[in-house]
């Protein structure tokens, strides 16, 4: 049986010859240039943003929500790849995203997490005692929208700031609390991975954490 490998909130970093997902508005926004247009005659867009519309309409990127559905058959996927995703999720969009993760995984197939790491920032805090700075890279703070235009690019883009942040001990706790096993960190450039082809393994290194876990291959008795 020939197993896909697949890559969730790909962004503008598919991995070639995978299934790239991500629920960005703009893979929406890309199909109808007419709202595209006005919403940049108000200004809600920004360059960063109409950039990825315009990449869109060429990559071969699909939307899909995954804390909802997957679109993947059951035991179908030999390695899921996610990459500075899981923070922007709540605590129960985190239990079902990984739920689906399980779901499509087949037998010992491999989730590998990619999350800013928290210990990171923690350790460049006390290094230089900016509690600003600090505050301002968890992206755990948001400015409300106290404008017409800024209720609207709301509207548009949604909430892009982080519900949670992670380190290394945190994210295997949490895959293993989901039902996965041999969950570990491993560095930035190395994988358990067979082939990992084009897949980055250094993504947004060295303010990442990698970890990496397998979906069980027997039935607890």
């Amino acid at each position: 049986m020939n197993y896909n490998r697949v890559n969730i909130g790909c962004g503008q970093t598919p991995t070639a010859g995978w299934h790239n997902y991500d629920n960005s508005l703009s893979l929406r926004l890309a199909q109808w240039p007419g709202l595209v247009n006005f919403a940049n005659m108000l200004g809600v867009l920004k360059q960063e943003q109409r950039t990825f519309i315009e990449y869109t309409t060429t990559a071969q990127i699909r939307w899909a929500d995954a804390t909802k559905r997957i679109p993947e058959p059951d035991d179908s996927v030999e390695v899921l790849y996610s990459s500075h995703m899981l923070e922007h999720l709540d605590e129960v969009d985190v239990r079902q995203f990984l739920h689906e993760a399980q779901r499509v995984l087949c037998p010992g197939g491999t989730i590998r997490i990619a999350v800013p790491n928290i210990r990171y920032l923690v350790e460049s805090y006390l290094e230089d005692g900016d509690a600003d700075d600090f505050i301002a890279q968890t992206r755990l703070t948001k400015r409300r929208p106290n404008s017409l235009r800024l209720k609207f690019s709301y509207l548009i883009v949604g909430d892009r700031h982080h519900q949670w942040m992670y380190d290394g001990p945190s994210l295997c706790k949490l895959l293993l609390a989901a039902g996965f096993e041999h969950a570990q960190i491993v560095e930035a450039g190395t994988t358990g991975i067979e082939d990992p082809g084009t897949l980055n393994l250094s993504e947004r290194s060295p303010q990442s954490v990698f970890v990496e876990a397998n979906k069980r291959s027997h039935i607890l008795a």
